[in-house]
């Protein structure tokens, strides 16, 4: 006869299940739970951090699997799919009340540069004028410390009443944020959740950032929850999608640029990054090392507006690692470049 499998049975099969994201199991990052076994059924809720988690069915499917493999395929599998969305109290945005445009810079992908775009992007900002602000939500890779050679700043507090509110660090005639300020740069973050939700919340509510013209969010790379928490919990005024012109980093902008639409936030264009090499000492050439073509031609697909095309140079990569964005330097293309994509960017939101 055929032993009834225990709650802790359950528990193991289900343990077998990654979340693709962080790489550890749905039960240790406590998204399983109200384990119930009825007869011939086993059933739970399956918690995500959001309704709208772009991962839903992948992690459905896989716990259907796992009961199937270690416990038997002769069991129905009833999953409730539930949210434990920490959603910011209006109370709580008030810090965000002289802020007049949140910018979301995101990718569908890794290494295409979009942290490179929105620092770049916000200190272009800053040069026409703007008062500008540059919130590093990368929770799983923050590089914007490295890119203002602000490794080892912690920022300041200052009371405002009962509340003790963060001041933001300024570099550049920017003020500066990041998840990294605050966490040990050599140890990866498994953060989903309450935790992330927390970390986010004090990013853009618990510091004093008084009155802002552009807030520039580098938001992780792919697509997740963390990043619906930012949009679905912020007034997010747009997004600028960051790809480079591989065909493979062009094929994930497009569950990237799905996301964004679910939740109904305006995609304000693509920015094509490294989309051509300039030589230092020939200025006028243009070498399309990685092709031409295809990421105008997607964009059109995908109706939405090519911002603007960035130019790579040796010094491009140097000045980031270096603590200077290229942006500084007015003699580069590159600079150039970001000027005008933060004029596109205030035309299209103008103050």
């Amino acid at each position: 006869m055929e032993n009834t499998p225990r709650i802790d049975d359950v528990k193991a099969a289900l343990g077998h299940v990654m979340d693709p994201e962080l790489g550890s199991d749905l039960v240790s990052l406590g998204m399983i739970r109200n384990i119930a076994i009825k007869g011939k059924t086993i059933a739970f809720d399956l918690v995500l951090t959001t309704p709208a988690c772009p991962l839903k069915k992948v992690l459905s499917d896989n716990c259907t699997q796992a009961i199937a493999q270690y416990i038997s395929p002769d069991y129905k599998v009833e999953i409730n799919l539930t949210s434990e969305k920490r959603e910011i109290p209006a109370d709580n945005l008030r810090q965000l009340e002289k802020v007049k445009h949140i910018i979301a810079v995101a990718s569908g992908k890794g290494g295409v540069g979009k942290s490179t775009v929105a620092a770049n992007l916000a200190i272009a900002l800053a040069k026409k004028g703007k008062k500008t602000a540059l919130v590093d939500a990368d929770i799983y890779g923050p590089s914007i410390p490295t890119m203002f050679a602000l490794e080892n700043v912690q920022p300041q507090g200052v009371q405002q009443g009962e509340q003790t509110l963060l001041l933001p660090v300024e570099k550049y005639g920017i003020k500066i944020i990041s998840i990294g300020f605050f966490v040990d740069a050599d140890k990866g973050l498994l953060w989903r959740g309450p935790m992330a939700s927390n970390a986010l919340k004090q990013l853009f509510t618990e510091t004093k950032w008084d009155e802002i013209d552009y807030m520039v969010v580098d938001l992780p790379p792919g697509t997740g929850d963390i990043h619906l928490t930012i949009v679905q919990t912020l007034p997010v005024s747009g997004v600028v999608m960051v790809s480079s012109p591989q065909q493979v980093a062009i094929a994930d902008v497009k569950r990237a640029a799905q996301m964004f639409q679910a939740v109904k936030i305006p995609m304000l264009g693509m920015v094509e990054n490294m989309a051509y090499f300039v030589p230092g000492d020939m200025p006028d050439k243009k070498y399309y090392i990685f092709g031409k073509g295809a990421f105008e031609k997607y964009a059109a697909q995908m109706g939405y507006p090519v911002l603007e095309q960035i130019p790579m140079t040796e010094e491009t990569a140097l000045s980031g690692d270096a603590g200077k964005p290229e942006v500084l330097n007015e003699k580069s293309p590159v600079s150039e470049a970001f000027l005008s994509l933060a004029q596109k960017v205030i035309d299209l939101r103008s103050c």
